[in-house]
């Protein structure tokens, strides 16, 4: 059975007038986590789009980049989306059951934002209404700021490139706690670690993007100490 059939099971579970925010509360259990991250951010994503006031076709890609979206399967990640935008409840409604779904401090919801991030990025801009919007949702999420600027650092080109961002440590930090933060980063990044997460199939692909960008950080920043 494939995600998006549980994720049309999910859907079909709703009672009549219920918002598509009620399906997560009813995902909470680990078998459920993948369900509830593909909806999450396909939600969210539709709410963010409403946000800049436009759904492009850039964006349209980028869902496909995070899920790998079968043509047969079209019609329910469709129906995701525009239950999202059609609505009447606020996104922060959303983003709050999300961060109920998962608990405090729960690393999915740190891949949900580097997923958001992606999407917003999608067309090349980065609408000052996004910004606002990523940063609310970081705010429910309980997502402190230097993870927040790790993700703008990674994602906007516009955002000073800084590496200890991208590692989410201090300028000063030690070098041995620099390495030790470069190490735990690419673990949290190991395919493995993902799966366990809860996260499906398809949002692994983000995974190889961090560890590109973390990776780079680390050389950057042991360039600059050698130098």
């Amino acid at each position: 059975m494939s995600i998006w059939t549980r994720i049309s099971e999910a859907l079909a579970a709703l009672a009549k007038g219920e918002g598509l925010s009620a399906v997560f509360d009813r995902l909470k259990t680990p078998p459920e986590r993948s369900i509830g991250f593909t909806i999450a951010v396909i939600a969210l994503g539709a709410k963010m789009a409403k946000a800049d006031g436009q759904v492009t076709r850039d964006e349209v890609t980028a869902f496909r980049e995070v899920f790998a979206i079968a043509r047969e399967e079209e019609d329910n990640a469709a129906r995701v989306f525009n239950l999202a935008r059609q609505d009447v409840a606020g996104f922060e409604l959303y983003a709050s059951k999300i961060a109920a779904m998962l608990g405090p401090g729960d690393p999915v919801l740190v891949d949900l934002m580097e997923g958001l991030f992606h999407i917003a990025m999608a067309d090349g801009e980065f609408h000052p209404h996004e910004d606002a919007f990523l940063r609310e949702v970081a705010r429910i999420f309980s997502v402190d700021d230097r993870c927040f600027r790790s993700l703008l650092t990674r994602f906007v080109p516009d955002a000073a490139p800084d590496p200890y961002y991208v590692l989410r440590v201090s300028h000063d930090a030690p070098m041995d706690d620099i390495r030790a933060a470069w190490r735990q980063a690419v673990k949290d990044c190991h395919p493995d670690r993902m799966r366990a997460r809860g996260l499906p199939e398809e949002a692994l692909k983000l995974a190889e993007q961090r560890l590109v960008a973390v990776n780079r950080a680390w050389e950057e920043i042991t360039g600059k100490k050698a130098a």
